[in-house]
């Protein structure tokens, strides 16, 4: 699968209504107040994969939207119960490090779920497309004459305010002295 295809991605599986529906079927008491949640979380969920970041939305009453920069990602774990495999479904669980213990976003019901992970890693560990500002960076670069002389200028004005900052203390410390006697 290669990025364009995983840019593309915005939907889940259809596979993952069928895994709320055996959820809803295992809660049987709660049939009725679970079905509908689940319903319209699957009806609402979108994701967004692009150049700077993942996001993930859903919601009728209450609109969660979560969005996460590649370089805030610190780990990637993948995730499968019975019924997932089943399915072909896993979860993809994204953790930041915000100092949480669970994960910061959890992508559900997507069945390229190592390949999404592979390219969440790539992303991750920096692989993008060369930025702006690298760019600029590559065609602003030094010489070592000049680094040298860039180097020198700093050290002279260093040089200059500690020498200003050593006489006004010479200054406050003689007007102590004055006060005292």
């Amino acid at each position: 699968m290669d990025e364009q295809q995983i840019f593309a991605i915005e939907r889940p599986h259809a596979n993952l209504l069928k895994l709320y529906l055996l959820r809803v079927l295992l809660t049987a008491p709660a049939f009725f107040v679970t079905l509908p949640l689940l319903l319209f979380r699957y009806q609402t969920l979108r994701y967004r994969f692009d150049e700077e970041g993942v996001g993930m939305s859903w919601g009728v009453l209450f609109r969660h939207e979560i969005n996460l920069t590649y370089a805030r990602i610190q780990d990637i774990h993948l995730s499968s119960n019975l019924f997932q495999r089943w399915l072909g479904l896993a979860d993809i669980q994204i953790q930041t490090a915000s100092g949480s213990a669970a994960a910061e976003m959890t992508i559900e019901g997507l069945r390229e779920y190592e390949a999404i992970r592979d390219f969440l890693y790539a992303r991750m560990r920096g692989k993008r497309e060369p930025s702006k500002a690298a760019a600029a960076a590559q065609g602003a670069s030094l010489t070592s004459a000049e680094a040298v002389a860039l180097l020198r200028e700093i050290h002279r004005e260093m040089q200059a305010t500690r020498t200003l900052l050593e006489g006004q203390e010479a200054r406050s410390a003689s007007g102590e002295e004055r006060d005292h006697a």
